[in-house]
């Protein structure tokens, strides 16, 4: 397999691990926003985070939190965005789940996830929450 992030799991790549167990990693990203930008992947094969097991998801959040407040802690950063690109529309460079840790600084020039996308005045739908509900009913939750 090709994938980087398999590869590191698998040590045929190297990276500056932070945390491993028998299912996530956390490594500093190889090309950081930001220092201690930090990546946090399961390292089973997972392309999308719709296709990710929901053990696994809670996994990989539980090691984001214990990560994020080692870096908090050793970088002093007194805040942290949180982000996953889910598809390539999305902006996810490889294929394979991965969640950004992203260390902030006052001064930083980053902004919030709100400036992803331009503002557009657009109201709650409520046929989406009612079509979500409708699945969510249908898969027994």
């Amino acid at each position: 397999m090709n994938c980087p992030f398999c590869r590191i799991a698998q040590g045929q790549l190297f990276a500056h691990l932070l945390y491993e167990d028998d299912r996530v990693l956390a490594f500093l990203d190889a090309e950081p926003m930001v220092p201690g930008h930090t990546l946090v992947v399961p390292k089973a094969h997972v392309e999308r985070f719709t296709e990710l097991p929901e053990e696994e998801a809670s996994r990989i959040f539980a090691v984001a939190v214990r990560v994020g407040r080692a870096l908090q802690e050793a970088l002093g950063a007194p805040g942290f965005t949180v982000g996953l690109n889910d598809g390539r529309v999305a902006g996810q460079g490889v294929p394979h789940v991965h969640l950004h840790l992203i260390p902030r600084f006052p001064g930083d020039g980053g902004k919030s996830l709100h400036s992803i996308l331009p503002y557009r005045p657009l109201r709650t739908d409520p046929e989406i929450a009612s079509r979500v509900r409708a699945i969510l009913s249908a898969q027994g939750k």
